[in-house]
């Protein structure tokens, strides 16, 4: 029984990072980039352009789960989807990566001002 359990979770993150992988290839960014811990986030503020100190936000407590959400919004909305999807991405980023990445969604880069 923990084999089938280990083998899902193996299946879920091999899932999530082909989904990220492909996000970051639509954007521009470098696929490899996906499985670089701390630095998969940092390109992942790039695609939802906001700056890089964001990094330093997500490391307070409260604080972090306001900023993955909005994160989240912003790539949602910088490859035309609404802000329903970016709260899935959210909360279930193991469905709706791979929905961004695979899926017909063209990346078009935010302008903030």
């Amino acid at each position: 029984m923990a084999s089938v359990i280990l083998l899902l979770e193996l299946a879920l993150i091999v899932l999530i990072i082909a989904g990220i992988w492909k996000v970051f290839t639509k954007a521009g960014q470098p696929g490899w980039a996906a499985i670089i811990p701390i630095f998969n986030v940092y390109i992942l503020l790039k695609v939802a352009a906001r700056p890089w100190w964001w990094l330093l936000l997500l490391l307070i407590p409260l604080v972090n789960i306001v900023i993955a959400f909005v994160v989240a919004i912003d790539v949602a909305k910088a490859f035309g989807k609404g802000v329903g999807f970016g709260i899935g991405l959210a909360l279930l980023g193991f469905i709706f990566y791979p929905i961004l990445g695979f899926g017909d969604a063209a990346y078009t880069a935010p302008v903030r001002t």
